[in-house]
């Protein structure tokens, strides 16, 4: 027998409450004790825990949720619940607890994405407001807009109320100088490329649900104001003298592109204030040999400033990374920066361009831009409520906002050190619930993307809507998440060619055809169901949680939803391959039914899956499979197309291929003149052929077609010329240039007149 009574002289702080334990029971055990008005360290871990109420009254909070705490009050903590315990009464609150490990229950608490719903609370997505002072570039488009923009879509079909919002951050110090390039005041620069951003964006099928043009707003700079004014409230902030840089000639002090140097932190070169390379802030005056933008050595001397000792924060900075997703990445930048001695950071500038503070302490002086952002997204959330009808004031932020950041590398320090203590200074008894989502550098072609260096792939060059989903999908394969990754327009061209065009829409057009071939057009109901079916269904199934979780707020990775995404296909395309091989044997007839019937499952599969990173895709391809709405429910297991759905996927069009628009050369025209031509590029497209290989003096059969592709190819025939090529003719009828003689002799002659009318037109652009 075990017996264990509470003892209050026996307790000891952990956890930020008392606790002691009681051993010998078979799993951990132990009394606590929560003091009145004392809360309990939020938490989570993999043992399953209980709690029994003994005495007093309080509040568990388990994963944005509230519950009360009496005596009598029993609950069970699943591995991983994030959880804290309140003492809201006037008396200790005692409770007694137990938990232990089991890894079966763990595993499957990790894994449940119910938990780790964002339940009834509003959820706000930001992307980085971008800089007006040019366009967007698809290193810009590849890192926080289509994450957030996936993220926010991938929530809504889980049924959160999600909302993505960003804006222009118009008082930035660059809109100064490209304002003063191209001859305008920095509000025409602003308002004009932010506009330029906004139709980018629309192009790239983000339509943010808020878009905040901060000079054009009304209501932002008072709001901004009386922002910095709660911050200089709290006493934390101050007006000091401090070093800083003014350029030798002109005296005009000196910040961010105006200035640059050696990083203090880890000795790249840098620009004033952020260091892009290391992550890492500066004040200028500690910049190593400076050079101002002129290319001359600036001046010492001292400006005073309303500075932030945000060294003094480092244990509210560590508190507030563990409420929420904080990649590594970000909380290592945090330790690095709280190991220095000081960490002085002026929040006003001088400036002309700006919000000056309601305070006159500083004349002359504008709200630093950055300081002014952690403003800018309450503003975001105020001014979408008023237009949803939802009393959301950037003023009191509420407890149940749950705001995810997606940025840049180069905006860590701003995001998840310096925002959460000024939210601390503005607003003390708010604990904003933030998760955040870094990407590294995109590269281009090995380089960084550089507007000043015209290195660039600009979104209005190669966004329109025939490739927008070919963008996003190659996009979400390459982004730079966790490491620097890189664009190259070549492997883009062979992406869209063998991927998109030469395996997904060439497997597609063919189930198609073979639907329409064997099923009159309709999906057939599943037949008898071989071991092999059953594990591919299965394997269906892997995918559709594979790629759940890679779009999930914890595991977050466009380059593995993409990976996913293109294994649906490649799983699809290598189980048909072997399922084709009974298409036409008699016997067989039940199981090819459901051959046929499983591979539209995932085609069906696809569409809902492909949403969130490829939407104008994903609705053609449910168009084609009869579902009357584009996908707005994320699938909680794997469906079977209804049986006598109409089915249009022989000559549904998803991709263009980059070549595809261009005739062949003469070697490939051959006597039979426009129709050699037709089908050598037919063939080119269906076999994902190289562009310089010879075509016209090969069969089908020496070019490695499979039969898959084959029926691809019979069935574009039958629908550009209508003429009915067997399959034995197809492959063994001779090359391709013999098959375009034999397909001009068959088919009506205004068919072959439209072919050479098409050439003739492609030709003429």
């Amino acid at each position: 027998m075990i017996i264990a009574s509470y003892d209050a002289a026996a307790l000891e702080e952990a956890f930020g409450i008392d606790m002691s334990s009681v051993e010998g029971l078979g799993t951990g055990a132990g009394w606590g004790r929560v003091a009145p008005g004392v809360t309990s360290e939020r938490h989570h871990h993999d043992e399953t825990e209980l709690f029994v109420v003994v005495a007093g009254s309080g509040e568990f909070a388990v994963d944005g949720g509230r519950h009360p705490a009496s005596p009598g009050t029993v609950i069970l903590f699943e591995p991983f619940e994030t959880h804290v315990l309140t003492n809201t009464g006037d008396s200790d609150l005692v409770f007694f607890t137990q938990y232990w490990r089991d890894a079966g229950r763990a595993l499957t608490s990790a894994g449940d994405e119910r938990r780790k719903s964002f339940g009834d609370r509003p959820v706000f997505v930001f992307s980085t407001p971008p800089t007006p002072n040019g366009d967007l570039h698809l290193g810009h488009l590849s890192g926080p807009y289509l994450g957030a923009d996936a993220f926010t879509r991938f929530q809504r079909m889980n049924g959160t109320e999600a909302y993505h919002l960003t804006g222009s951050d118009d008082y930035q110090s660059y809109v100064v100088g490209a304002a003063r390039a191209e001859g305008r005041t920095p509000a025409e620069t602003a308002a004009h490329h932010s506009a330029e951003i906004a139709e980018t964006l629309r192009l790239m099928d983000i339509e943010p649900d808020q878009y905040t043009v901060t000079d054009q707003d009304p209501r932002y700079r008072e709001g901004l104001k009386d922002f910095f004014s709660k911050v200089v409230a709290s006493g934390k902030v101050a007006v000091t003298g401090r070093d800083a840089l003014f350029d030798a000639d002109s005296g005009a002090y000196l910040y961010e592109v105006d200035v640059k140097g050696g990083c203090p932190g880890c000795g790249n070169g840098t620009s004033g204030n952020i260091c892009e390379e290391c992550g890492e802030p500066n004040t200028v005056a500690d910049l190593t040999e400076p050079r101002s933008a002129a290319e001359a050595a600036p001046v010492r001397g001292t400006s005073e400033r309303w500075t932030l000792p945000l060294h003094t924060f480092g244990g509210e900075v560590r508190d507030h990374h563990k409420l929420g997703r904080v990649p590594a990445r970000l909380r290592e930048l945090a330790d690095r920066l709280f190991a220095r001695p000081g960490l002085d950071i002026p929040i006003t500038h001088p400036s002309s361009w700006g919000v000056e503070p309601h305070e006159g302490d500083t004349e002359g002086q504008v709200i630093w831009v950055w300081p002014e952002m952690s403003y800018g997204f309450l503003h975001g959330i105020q001014s979408l409520g008023g237009r949803l009808g939802r009393d959301w004031q950037a003023a009191a932020p509420a407890p149940d906002w749950k705001i995810v950041h997606f940025f840049g590398y180069d905006n860590s320090f701003y995001h998840a050190v310096l925002y959460p203590v000024l939210y601390r200074l503005a607003f003390p008894d708010w604990k904003p619930d933030i998760d955040y989502h870094v990407n590294e550098f995109y590269l281009l072609e090995g380089q960084k993307f550089s507007t000043s260096r015209r290195h660039a792939i600009w979104g209005k060059e190669i966004l329109n809507p025939g490739t927008v989903d070919a963008v996003r999908y190659f996009l979400s394969a390459t982004r730079p998440e966790g490491l620097r990754t890189n664009f190259q327009r070549a492997a883009y061209d062979r992406t869209l060619d063998e991927t998109l065009v030469g395996t997904w829409q060439a497997w597609l057009n063919g189930l198609g055809a073979r639907v329409a071939k064997h099923h009159g057009g309709k999906a057939p109901d599943a037949g008898n169901w071989t071991p092999e079916q059953q594990a591919f269904l299965a394997r269906l199934g892997a995918r559709l949680a594979a790629i759940t979780g890679a779009l999930s707020n914890d595991a977050f990775s466009l380059n593995q939803a993409a990976a996913e995404l293109d294994g649906i296909v490649a799983d699809t395309v290598r189980f048909s391959r072997a399922e084709s091989l009974l298409t036409d044997t008699v016997g067989w007839e039940k199981e090819s039914r459901t051959a046929i019937a499983l591979e539209l499952a995932a085609a069906r599969l696809l569409a809902h899956a492909a949403t969130p990173v490829m939407p104008r895709f994903a609705a053609r391809l449910a168009a084609a499979l009869g579902m009357p709405d584009a996908p707005s429910a994320w699938p909680r297991t794997v469906e079977l197309v209804a049986p006598g759905t109409p089915v249009d996927l022989a000559h549904a069009h998803f991709f263009t291929s980059p070549g595809a628009a261009a005739a062949p050369d003469g070697t490939d025209g051959g006597a039979a003149g426009p129709v050699t031509g037709w089908l050598a590029a037919t063939v080119r497209a269906a076999l994902r052929l190289e562009d310089g290989q010879q075509i016209a003096d090969r069969t089908l059969t020496q070019l490695a077609a499979s039969s898959l592709q084959a029926v691809t190819v019979q069935y574009q025939i039958q629908e550009a010329l209508d003429v009915d090529l067997s399959m034995d003719e197809l492959l063994h009828g001779g090359t391709v240039e013999e098959l375009a003689a034999l397909l001009a002799e068959r088919a009506d002659p205004a068919a072959v007149e439209a072919l050479a009318e098409a050439a003739r037109t492609e030709g003429g652009h």
